[in-house]
């Protein structure tokens, strides 16, 4: 297992934990950078006002402090002849008093002097090249930035300079600097009140964001019970599609989609296997029927009745009758086997009306008596002629067996759309209820169901023949009137161009 599947794994599972930890991971670093910031922010403000104030207190320095052989100003007048000290300007030099403050004084020809040293805090040192620098841009009346160094203790200072002597030609520089140790602390003073606000708001937070994530989550957990209570036996049960979240109502309508696909799905399965249970009943009762018949008739020749020519005749004449019978059913059953597989097409270019009237002998034929009227336009189509011919078998078929010997008339049309062949084929029938006419290219299924019509087939015809222009791309249609006739159409793609008719 990898090293982030073994995280996944030892992580919290639950979502609401997951969504809690993670904001709050969010919620601390955004914390922390902005802690950040205001420690940066609040030093560069601290010190620079430090440094302001630093800049201020240098120009106030008395000139004494640093040029001791400067006569003091305003020192007062000797009296009643007093002696004067050996160094009068010793005595005259006021004291240096700058708590937590260092001061030197750096001459134009580099030699660097600290008054603070004795003090207790001595003052840090630049480089030759930036007192230089420093330097010059007094005299160009430049800004001169602070800077923030260490002494030779490692006592880290925030200093400023300031010229002195004659503004154009400076003779040398100030430097003034103070510890920023109490800088620190008030820095690190902020920043600790920062921290336990921050944690009390992260806690605030969680106790507020808690009862939202609760009611957030909560159609997530509806969800689940929904997903719960479904089952292969429950398929109707739907989440409401709008719940107030797009996220959640966009997964509710897709778990609503996958259950209609289910429960679509298990209906079909469970007509699939309705139909296949008539299937077999129905085809049992088809082939018991000729086999009951053949056994029948095998018995009696079994009794003597062999040495009958006459019984013999009859007998072998039926067997043949029923064994043609129960041949043509299974070759029914075995062609409806491979159209449902995948049907084998063997498509070319035909002229569908010679089709047509090459098959009219026998359909007249097949009519037995009835009027049989055939109307074809020029079409050139591409088919399989030998399943067309089936198909136009079957149709004329069914009209014969559903109309009168004597009074029937039977109309075959074949005509052409843009790019759909149609073919007719109507009769002047009994005509089919509508409650019949979904059911009709169902297989087995016979109008009649008591089985006992004069001339009842097995209820292949029409279903054999929808799978065969089902196969060209087709469909099939029915139109019918109770004792006025049936039509039926099947059209299917193929035309390679329009013919005139000839």
């Amino acid at each position: 297992m990898s090293l982030r599947n073994r995280a996944r794994s030892s992580g919290p599972t639950s979502l609401r934990t997951q969504l809690l930890s993670r904001s709050l991971i969010v919620l601390a670093l955004l914390l922390v950078l902005i802690g950040a910031w205001q420690y940066v922010l609040m030093k560069n403000a601290l010190f620079r006002n430090q440094a302001e104030a630093l800049s201020l207190q240098a120009r106030s320095i008395p000139v004494e402090l640093w040029e001791p052989d400067r006569e003091p100003r305003n020192r007062p007048a000797e009296r009643n002849n007093e002696a004067l000290p050996e160094n009068p300007r010793q005595g005259d030099r006021p004291m240096l008093f700058l708590p937590n403050m260092s001061l030197a004084k750096i001459a134009t020809n580099g030699n660097y002097t600290d008054l603070t040293s004795d003090t207790g805090l001595s003052a840090p040192q630049l480089t030759a090249e930036a007192y230089t620098s420093i330097l010059e841009q007094f005299k160009e009346r430049q800004p001169v930035a602070y800077e923030v160094i260490d002494n030779t203790v490692g006592t880290e200072q925030i200093v400023v300079f300031r010229p002195y002597g004659s503004p154009n030609s400076p003779s040398g520089i100030l430097q003034l600097g103070m510890d920023t140790q109490p800088l620190h602390a008030v820095l690190l003073r902020q920043l600790l009140i920062f921290a336990v606000l921050a944690i009390l708001a992260m806690a605030a937070g969680v106790a507020l964001y808690l009862p939202l994530l609760r009611r957030t989550l909560h159609p997530l957990n509806r969800m689940v019970e929904t997903v719960e209570r479904t089952d292969a036996g429950n398929l109707a049960e739907r989440i409401p599609a709008v719940q107030g979240q797009r996220e959640i109502d966009r997964l509710a309508e897709s778990f609503n989609g996958m259950l209609k696909r289910l429960e679509d799905a298990f209906e079909t399965e469970r007509e699939a296997k309705e139909q296949m249970r008539r299937f077999i009943a129905d085809a049992s009762h088809e082939l018991r029927t000729p086999l009951t018949s053949i056994h029948g008739f095998l018995e009696v020749l079994g009794r003597g009745a062999a040495d009958n020519p006459e019984q013999l005749h009859a007998a072998l004449s039926s067997m043949h009758g029923e064994s043609k019978r129960m041949k043509k059913l299974v070759e029914d059953l075995l062609l409806l086997a491979k159209l449902d597989r995948k049907p084998e097409l063997h498509l070319q270019d035909i002229r569908l009306e010679r089709l047509l009237f090459e098959m009219e002998p026998h359909l007249r034929m097949l009519a037995q008596g009835r009027k049989v009227t055939i109307q074809a336009a020029a079409v050139l189509c591409r088919c399989d002629p030998d399943k067309i011919k089936q198909v136009i078998y079957n149709l004329f078929h069914n009209a014969v067996q559903h109309t009168d010997a004597a009074t029937g008339r039977i109309t075959v049309t074949l005509d052409r759309t843009k790019d759909h062949a149609v073919l007719l084929v109507s009769d002047n029938g009994a005509g089919i209820p509508k409650e019949h006419l979904p059911h009709l290219f169902e297989r087995f299924y016979r109008i009649d169901e008591s089985r006992t019509r004069q001339h009842g087939g097995a209820g292949l015809g029409l279903s054999i023949t929808q799978s065969i222009i089902n196969a060209h791309g087709g469909q099939m249609s029915v139109d019918s009137t109770v004792n006025q006739g049936t039509v039926f159409r099947a059209e299917w793609p193929g035309i390679i161009h329009p013919l005139l008719d000839c």
